[in-house]
């Protein structure tokens, strides 16, 4: 890799870790926030109705994540004005589709009994639905700074838009905590985060115009043969929103369903701390991923299969640091973090952690093919998994309980290795062999740093 690309790839993964810090940190400090503020079941209840919104992330159809990579490659191969074309034929698709779709929550979550249905008891049926309906808000802003970061990445800045992503994410958490200390109820913490993220979006977009001499946000470039070209990727990017949702809001529904709103807590609780892991393989993914287009997009799949290489090697090596690191800490950690209002669950680390182990190698070589739009095969295996592994879930759940539901969960990722990694190798013409070898050779440059 020549210099500018090794200077991009380092400071995606600066910034994207950096992003993934700060989601992290988040996630451990609203959980003794929460706690302290609020009961244990009336948080576990704002977890379950957490888990609708969540599924309002397919709402764009995935055009946002395919149009990223389709302007990514079009920038690569000096073609920008089509690169608008894109941008501004899927923006008002996402806007069209994310309004409608907040109009049909409001109709829906105003004629279902939420709270029956959920069995709930500290949040009442109207709250309920002023939730939903914030919540859902936050989700379908996301949708359009997914395709705003796209445009970031496909110039080579993918860190800044990161970056901004992130510091969007401080602004939403912060207003909630302080509603939270405030003493708002459910929903005026939602409330709180909906209107910071609305704030934060509209940043961002103004950003993007002032760093991109040729985004645009009017619809005089917008054609729909475009939106139609796209449509079969975009709507396979879907299937991992829709599988991810399967994964981890499913498997917390059917926790509170067969084990109560405690167990809930308890499993969301020790699967944060296990999805720290977890963060850094994202970190490598969404790094390497604009590299592994602009390679493509440019012909050169000797960049590509570089790309590759390093980035599995990179992943599998941090995410085995990062298990064994929660392996020692995790139990005295949960237990100091929940002021002991939790109890700590060893064996249910341990199997989460395992899930982590299992999922690293797969779900980085899978760069390859969302990198380049041609994931359709990838995306439906991703959704057939997570959702044949459901009913395993609720058997492991009613018979064994939360251990092993984590066990359950493990099967989705062994699935995915079958399938992903002989892939990428196909298309980055490399030999699993050759593979191997590269993720035991320690570069020149940290040969240097080690003195080796």
């Amino acid at each position: 890799m020549d210099a500018e690309v090794r200077r991009r790839f380092l400071l995606s993964l600066l910034s994207i870790g950096g992003g993934k810090l700060v989601n992290s940190l988040i996630l451990l400090i609203q959980v003794p926030v929460f706690l302290h503020y609020w009961a244990v079941p009336l948080y576990g209840e704002w977890l379950l109705l957490s888990t609708i919104p969540a599924y309002f992330s397919l709402s764009d159809l995935g055009f946002g994540t395919a149009a990223g990579s389709e302007m990514t490659m079009l920038v690569a191969a000096g073609r920008r004005s089509e690169a608008l074309r894109v941008f501004q034929s899927v923006l008002w698709l996402i806007v069209f589709i994310c309004l409608l779709a907040l109009f049909l929550l409001a109709v829906v979550i105003a004629n279902v009994p939420l709270g029956h249905l959920l069995g709930l008891r500290e949040i009442g049926g109207e709250e309920s639905q002023w939730v939903v309906l914030a919540l859902g808000g936050v989700v379908l802003l996301g949708q359009i700074e997914v395709l705003l970061q796209g445009a970031y990445a496909s110039v080579g800045r993918k860190a800044k838009g990161s970056l901004l992503k992130s510091g969007i994410a401080l602004l939403a958490f912060g207003a909630a905590m302080a509603a939270v200390a405030l003493g708002e109820g459910p929903a005026g913490v939602a409330a709180f985060s909906f209107a910071a993220e609305a704030v934060g979006a509209a940043a961002l977009a103004l950003a993007l115009k002032s760093d991109v001499e040729w985004i645009g946000f009017g619809w005089t470039n917008a054609r729909w043969e475009d939106v139609r070209r796209l449509s079969g990727p975009a709507i396979s990017f879907m299937s991992f929103p829709i599988g991810n949702a399967l994964n981890l809001q499913g498997t917390v529904a059917i926790i509170g369903f067969v084990l109560g709103p405690t167990s809930v807590v308890i499993f969301s609780t020790t699967r944060t701390v296990s999805r720290l892991a977890l963060q850094a393989v994202q970190v490598v993914n969404f790094s390497v991923w604009p590299e592994l287009s602009r390679a493509f997009g440019a012909g050169d799949v000797g960049l590509a299969q570089r790309l590759h290489r390093r980035s599995c090697q990179i992943s599998v090596v941090a995410s085995l640091a990062f298990i064994g690191f929660l392996l020692s800490i995790g139990p005295w950690f949960i237990d100091h973090w929940t002021g002991k209002r939790l109890p700590a669950e060893p064996w249910l680390l341990l199997f989460l952690l395992l899930g982590v182990a299992a999922n690293a190698l797969w779900s980085t070589s899978s760069a390859v093919q969302v990198a380049t739009n041609r994931h359709q095969g990838l995306a439906l295996r991703y959704l057939v998994a997570n959702a044949l592994v459901l009913p395993l879930v609720w058997i492991s759940a009613r018979e064994q309980g939360l251990v092993a539901v984590a066990a359950a969960l493990i099967a989705a990722e062994l699935v995915m290795n079958t399938y992903v990694l002989p892939d990428s190798l196909k298309r980055t013409h490399d030999t699993i062999g050759a593979f191997l070898g590269s993720l035991m050779h320690v570069p020149p440059t940290l040969r240097r740093v080690f003195g080796k």
